[in-house]
């Protein structure tokens, strides 16, 4: 049998093993009526060539897990992606990731079949989750031809839902960890960032209980409601 398979003519060659990892990836879990507490969420954080959804692209994953309601420090995952021809850019003063370093890295097919095994069936929590939703989901299709269907929550939402009376500028996770006394020991590295939203994120949990927001179902429905009321005011 051939080394590589081609599935289409534009899409990525991959091997047997890497087509059959593939093809036993767990689809993602409905969200139910478990209380949060009860929830296993991967917190994820990624640094990339830059901010353009369109030609940039993923260089490392962080990710940590939170289940039963503590940051499960046995659960961690991080790589760095190979990226063949990778240049120092004006992003590489944020996230030092040194284009040696991308040199070094795993195959992206690898890395990412690696952590959507990690993931599993579980949501994912990201600080500006639609970012990291799109920039994932485009890498998945290039180097594996996977569709990214796993819900997304954005922690940057979350925070002024669950924390209404509290004043900040600009929302940002500087900001909100700031606000809660976090010691952020390291920015713009996705481990780091990981886990530090992973903190924020047990803190909004417990808030969000005390708001009646205890299950996925429920914080869906709230964050859809804040949706709405924010267009409602922007027309």
């Amino acid at each position: 049998m051939s080394k590589f398979i081609w599935f289409s003519g534009r899409g990525p060659a991959l091997t047997q093993r890497q087509l059959e990892r593939r093809a036993t990836l767990p689809a993602p879990a409905a969200p139910d009526d478990r209380p949060l507490l009860q929830q296993r969420f991967v917190v994820l954080d990624l640094e990339t060539t830059g901010l353009n959804l369109r030609r940039d692209q993923v260089l490392s994953i962080g990710a940590v897990v939170i289940e039963n309601g503590a940051i499960d420090f046995a659960q961690q995952f991080e790589r760095t992606l190979h990226r063949p021809n990778h240049q120092a850019s004006a992003s590489t003063l944020i996230h030092g990731i040194a284009p040696s370093e991308v040199a070094r890295g795993d195959d992206p097919a690898e890395a990412l079949l690696d952590f959507m095994e990690f993931v599993a069936d579980s949501p994912l929590l990201a600080f500006h989750a639609e970012f990291d939703r799109r920039m994932l989901a485009a890498a998945l299709k290039q180097s594996l031809g996977y569709r990214l269907q796993h819900p997304f929550f954005d922690v940057a939402e979350i925070a002024p839902l669950v924390c209404p009376q509290t004043q900040v500028r600009h929302g940002s996770l500087d900001e909100w960890t700031s606000t809660f006394g976090l010691q952020v020991q390291q920015r713009h590295h996705a481990s780091a960032d990981a886990l530090v939203t992973a903190e924020l994120s047990l803190l909004l949990f417990s808030k969000a209980r005390r708001h009646g927001i205890d299950t996925l179902q429920e914080l869906e429905r709230q964050l859809s409601s804040q949706r709405r009321r924010q267009q409602a005011l922007s027309l």
